[in-house]
């Protein structure tokens, strides 16, 4: 299954979900931007569109919710180590009050990958970030180093609110 995301105005965002109403396209926004997201077996929809394949995922997608999207870009020999963390992880983040969906995104071109999960809403992410098992799933290494020798440059999340088009 691929992902593809798109970016835009909010009203361009929702005139493409208008246009595209047979599919399910989820808008999510912030306050610099809007995207459009949408699961397919099929070739993008969008004219410019970053792609990327299912690695993981749990949990459905919801209309509402608030979403991280963690962007981390990985060596082309890191990505198998990358991509088993996350398989062989203890699943605390699913289990936490207010998880909805988690989606490990590995780049069709590029090396960054997405790791987007989505919450019930802020307060939900706000209390996994300061429980113990976020502590414990994001320790630093032995050495004091922040990041994995795999990772091919600083990482940055983004901050998401769903839009639900009336």
């Amino acid at each position: 299954m691929n992902v593809h995301i798109t970016s835009g105005t909010l009203d361009f965002m929702m005139k493409m979900k208008e246009k595209y109403s047979d599919t399910a396209i989820l808008l999510m926004q912030n306050q610099e931007r809007a995207l459009a997201y949408y699961e397919s077996n099929e070739n993008s929809l969008f004219q410019t569109a970053r792609s990327y394949e299912i690695v993981e995922e749990k949990g459905e997608l919801q209309q509402n919710g608030y979403v991280v999207m963690n962007n981390i870009p990985i060596t082309d020999e890191g990505r198998p180590l990358f991509e088993d963390q996350f398989k062989k992880r203890a699943g605390s983040v699913e289990q936490t009050p207010g998880f909805q969906a988690l989606r490990v995104l590995r780049p069709i071109r590029g090396n960054t990958y997405g790791v987007l999960v989505q919450w019930k809403d802020e307060e939900s992410y706000n209390n996994w970030k300061n429980s113990d098992h976020f502590k414990q799933s994001h320790q630093t290494s032995k050495e004091g180093k922040q990041h994995p020798p795999y990772f091919a440059g600083p990482s940055y999340a983004e901050h998401y609110y769903m839009v639900t088009p009336d």
